[in-house]
């Protein structure tokens, strides 16, 4: 698809949603959800800049962004947990 018709359709769907209004709980549960995401992916992504000196990385894909964005701090010990007992 043309990179205009994929702009021309989020600013048409964000004007839907301004004029008819979305509701606001699953509005904001989605909202909660996706920056909890960005959260595990950041995490990960510092985690294997510092982790690479000591020989840890960890891949940043779907199931891993959600396990660090939702559990956090615990959620990245289990991964290295499992990635140090388990595949290595």
């Amino acid at each position: 698809m043309d990179s205009t018709v994929i702009i021309t359709s989020m600013i048409v769907l964000i004007a839907l949603l301004l004029i008819v209004g979305a509701p606001l709980r699953p509005m904001r549960f989605l909202a909660q959800g996706t920056v909890k995401v960005v959260i595990g992916v950041l995490f990960l992504f510092f985690f294997n800049v510092f982790g690479a000196s000591i020989g840890l990385h960890l891949p940043i894909n779907v199931y891993t962004a959600i396990i660090a964005g939702f559990l956090g701090i615990p959620g990245i010990a289990s991964l290295t947990a499992l990635h140090i007992f388990v595949f290595v």
